[in-house]
């Protein structure tokens, strides 16, 4: 059985997007880029409708790139549990209050059992200051957190520089 990951919405953008003039952003598609094509055949993939609704927001065309490429992935059940969990990760301080939707894509992740959540978002997700109280809040509520990682941070040995 492959390991399990959650796509979440920034992965699909960058994915998807024109090419960044700033650097790091551009050096960040392009990472993406190479983890779609080479790594992701090592994973079952899943997303969201969390995921789908953020990634209709904005440009029509670019709406269209994103919501194509999440077609075939199977959606995760977003139900109470979630909403629940989320919720005590906001009242835990685990996510800042102000970021209920990164609280629900943790919180999805979390209940569906998934390995890792894939993000760009490292201010609220992908952050090393609050990956131990996002941990231990999914965990004493029950249940087992994803790792959450950047694509760069998702690469195999033998595929990584």
């Amino acid at each position: 059985m492959k390991p399990t990951v959650y796509i979440e919405t920034t992965v699909v953008s960058y994915l998807t997007a024109w090419p960044s003039r700033d650097i790091i952003r551009a050096a960040q598609q392009q990472i993406t880029h190479d983890w779609w094509h080479t790594q992701r055949a090592q994973f079952d993939l899943l997303t969201s409708e969390l995921v789908i609704l953020e990634a209709s927001a904005g440009d029509p065309a670019a709406a269209k790139e994103r919501l194509k490429i999440l077609s075939g992935l199977q959606i995760a059940d977003s139900g109470e549990q979630a909403e629940i969990l989320a919720a005590t990760l906001i009242t835990a301080a685990a996510i800042p209050s102000g970021a209920t939707r990164d609280a629900l894509h943790v919180a999805i992740a979390a209940t569906n059992g998934i390995d890792y959540l894939l993000t760009w978002n490292c201010t609220h997700l992908a952050n090393a200051m609050l990956r131990d109280k996002i941990e231990q809040t999914c965990a004493a509520s029950g249940f087992r957190p994803p790792v959450i990682a950047t694509p760069e941070q998702l690469f195999s040995e033998e595929h990584h520089d």
